[in-house]
């Protein structure tokens, strides 16, 4: 048995002293005594009772039932009704209390120690309950996501802080409404409103639910923010789904970093494409040099033929044209040069990509030319046509090749070769390899080469090949290395042949 300080309040005071002396024999303490319940609110607290005993006829204004109720509501003390009424109104009016007990008079010590023994048990039950309510509604009060919880319903039940400032909605406004009146969301693109919320779809289908992408909540105050969530179902001890808790966030600023993340690489592209550009300098002066002494030469040719006594129309016309031609070449490389530096946003297309590849070679025919290098190129005509950025793939194939150069010019004992290839995979990828007879990969840092910041050079930053797998993993493809047979190394990426095999959204 639990000893307990218990009050009793009973308008009869030969019953009630004979309640005190079967509760003086079970071990329990009687901290006072009263008929009045008017009384009985302020004696339970005043005394630091652990329980009433409650007769429901009184004397006053108040009867048992109220005092019941005042007690319930100020100091959460269990209350036992000892009563000789149990007619079925009288036992409603009580119920609505919330007593811990109801004992009939007359009744045996056995009974009333059993009674009390059950309101102690329960109401320490109830209390570690309110406990631990209160420590889940800190903790969900404290945390960064909002939380709304519903009933089977759909209706609030609960909303965290968070909540309330990304709906608009006080939780004491909110508790009882259906959650589509509270938790207002639509498509970001279509500003359809989407048809079943979260929670109801957790009670239909019993498990969790994410939401779709490009969700925007409507806030009670006009705010539209995108939101990404998820919603889990509340079971009971019996299995039963007996309400659902969505957690959700304001990806507002997520949004914004990413974007400020997204400019950030592309910036770092454009300037390793400008440094690259830069280590091209020398032949790009010459393939534009080129044209343009022809284009000297062959007008000088020009005038010289309509200068004579004679003049000779026809191989005038003959210096013209190449003059003109010479101009369009000229052209060509700089509209290369110009695509290849302007910095812009990605830009997804159907691409040759033997015809990218050759242009790069093209613009880099007298840095080939100027280390004594051949060209192999092996490219299928069943794998021209891949899905990507024009500007992108060439500046990695500009990479690769650059390196190729570097390696095989610290070489003098094996021919140099530079070989280019491309061929379908099975995968519905193009693949593209550049083998060189170069120095070959390290197998120290064969597995670091592609980090950033990771070099080999003296003068190196280490982050050509980092920003080249960039790119290529960014078209959905990816980029290894390895070494080549008899010496030199390989690089090989892959890019998608349709906009199907792509890993992110292109209008990203």
């Amino acid at each position: 048995m639990t000893p307990a300080r218990i009050l009793i309040v009973e308008d009869n005071r030969v019953v009630a002293r004979d309640i005190r002396g079967q509760l003086s024999n079970i071990g329990h303490t009687v901290v006072g005594m009263t008929a009045r319940g008017d009384n009985a609110v302020e004696l339970a607290l005043t005394a630091r009772a652990e329980i009433v005993l409650m007769d429901i006829r009184l004397e006053g204004s108040l009867d048992g039932i109220g005092a019941a109720q005042q007690i319930r509501e100020h100091c959460k003390i269990p209350v036992i009704f000892l009563t000789a009424y149990a007619d079925d109104e009288t036992v409603q009016r009580a119920s609505h209390t919330e007593p811990f007990g109801y004992l009939l008079k007359p009744f045996e010590e056995l009974e009333l120690r059993t009674a009390i023994e059950m309101a102690l048990y329960n109401h320490a039950a109830e209390r570690k309950l309110r406990e631990s309510e209160r420590r889940f509604v800190a903790i969900l009060s404290s945390i960064g996501d909002a939380v709304i919880a519903t009933d089977e319903e759909t209706r609030v039940t609960f909303m965290n802080p968070v909540a309330e400032a990304l709906t608009g909605w006080p939780q004491r406004e909110a508790i009882g409404r259906p959650l589509a009146e509270i938790f207002r969301i639509v498509n970001e693109e279509t500003r359809q409103r989407v048809v079943e919320d979260p929670a109801r779809q957790v009670l239909s289908l019993g498990t969790s639910v994410g939401l779709a992408n490009h969700t925007m909540l409507l806030a009670r105050d006009g705010r539209e923010l995108p939101i990404d969530d998820c919603g889990s179902p509340i079971i009971d001890d019996g299995g039963r789904i007996t309400g659902a808790v969505l957690v959700f966030r304001d990806i507002s600023q997520r949004r914004q970093m990413e974007e400020t993340l997204r400019k950030a690489q592309a910036d770092l592209v454009h300037v390793a494409r400008l440094t690259t550009m830069g280590e091209l300098a020398v032949s790009i002066a010459h393939e534009v040099n080129q044209p343009l002494m022809g284009i000297v030469t062959n007008a000088e040719a020009c005038l010289l033929w309509l200068g004579k006594d004679q003049p000779d129309l026809d191989e005038a016309r003959k210096a013209a044209d190449r003059v003109v031609k010479n101009g369009h070449r000229t052209g060509d490389v700089l509209k290369s040069i110009r695509s290849l530096v302007r910095k812009s946003s990605r830009e997804l297309t159907k691409l040759d990509i033997n015809a990218a590849i050759m242009e790069v070679l093209g613009l880099m025919r007298s840095e080939l030319r100027r280390h004594e290098i051949s060209v192999e190129a092996e490219l299928s005509e069943d794998a021209r046509l891949v899905v990507g950025d024009r500007v992108q793939l060439q500046q990695v194939i500009l990479n690769l090749i650059l390196n190729a150069i570097e390696g095989m010019s610290a070489t003098a004992c094996q021919p140099r070769v530079l070989n280019l290839s491309s061929q379908n995979d099975k995968t519905g990828y193009t693949l593209i390899a550049i083998a060189d007879t170069g120095v070959g990969i390290d197998s120290t840092g064969s597995n670091r080469i592609f980090e950033p910041f990771f070099t080999t050079k003296q003068e190196g930053i280490g982050m050509g090949l980092s920003i080249c797998r960039s790119i290529v993993e960014a078209h959905g493809g990816r980029l290894w290395a390895s070494s080549n047979s008899p010496y030199g190394s390989i690089f090989r990426f892959t890019v998608p042949r349709s906009a199907n095999e792509l890993s992110f959204d292109p209008a990203a």
